[in-house]
């Protein structure tokens, strides 16, 4: 779960909705303190259980280099109202992605961790030839996660009752889970209150089947990377923490080569260099958007 360090919103960025043909989804959007968007639109799309404020410690870095870029709440997430049981599907998730990029006429798209997971659907499946210009994999790897946190993954399911790979409980004790397990973690760790406060109101904000659904797509997502390096058609970033713990360095580092794709390691940062480093984190991803509009 991402931990950003403050709620506070920087200069030029606003909190908004973005109206699209599947739906309203909450955003953050940063504009240019001068109010001049020199260059393309970018979206910034958040991993599981996170949220658009993931991104506040870099919209107004990224926005300062003359760009509208916005950062969303995907379907069930947070502020973003969920809708059945059936929108949670890779392919829904996708579409959804598409109708933001479509109704923003964005032209840089970012996932981050699971997020990475959604908006490769969306560009393989939703978005070839749609104006694209770039697309960014932050913290993701290639395929479903394996490994130590796929299994404080499936260790979260069972908390909350899931226990075969088809049903789910009527009802989900998410309130119980963060009150034993989760809130426990972050006090122990030092993150203040404010903070804390804010990860339990999001955290109780998830849609839980949408948690579930998502929880499943995560663990057993296929590996679409061959597609993707034959079928993007444009310029793809790979940038990660150097000790990212989900999806390892090594992993990335090779999904980068079959992409084809530029690679980035993070120095210091752990899965969200977004938060853990945010003024590199920035500095990366502007160039390579510039690299991406003179291309």
């Amino acid at each position: 779960m991402s931990t950003p360090t403050s709620l506070a919103l920087p200069a030029g960025v606003r909190r908004t909705e973005v109206r699209t043909s599947r739906g309203a989804f909450a955003a953050l959007e940063a504009l240019p303190v001068p109010g001049v968007c020199e260059r393309e639109t970018a979206l910034l799309v958040p991993g599981y259980t996170g949220s658009k404020e993931d991104f506040l410690a870099v919209l107004g870095q990224l926005a300062a280099a003359g760009r509208r870029v916005l950062a969303i709440d995907m379907r069930g997430q947070y502020e973003t109202k969920a809708d059945g049981d059936t929108a949670y599907s890779a392919t829904a998730l996708g579409a959804d992605i598409a109708a933001v990029v479509q109704a923003t006429q964005t032209r840089h798209l970012l996932g981050h961790s699971y997020g990475g997971l959604v908006t490769r659907e969306a560009m393989l499946d939703h978005l070839a030839g749609d104006g694209i210009e770039s697309f960014a994999l932050m913290s993701s790897g290639p395929a479903g996660l394996t490994g130590p946190r796929a299994g404080e993954l499936k260790t979260m399911l069972a908390a909350l009752g899931v226990r075969d790979e088809a049903s789910i409980p009527a009802s989900l004790p998410v309130e119980e889970l963060w009150d034993s397990h989760l809130e426990p973690q972050f006090v122990a760790a030092g993150v203040p209150s404010v903070i804390v406060a804010f990860l339990r109101e999001r955290m109780l904000g998830n849609d839980p089947h949408g948690l579930v659904h998502m929880a499943r797509h995560l663990l057993t997502a296929p590996d679409r990377t061959e597609e993707l390096a034959r079928e993007a058609g444009v310029p793809i970033l790979v940038i990660y923490g150097e000790y990212d713990h989900s999806w390892s360095p090594a992993t990335q580092e090779d999904m980068a080569r079959r992409l084809g794709a530029k690679r980035v390691c993070i120095p210091g940062a752990v899965h969200s260099p977004n938060v853990e480093a945010p003024a590199t984190t920035a500095s990366a991803l502007s160039e390579f958007w510039n690299a991406a509009e003179k291309a």
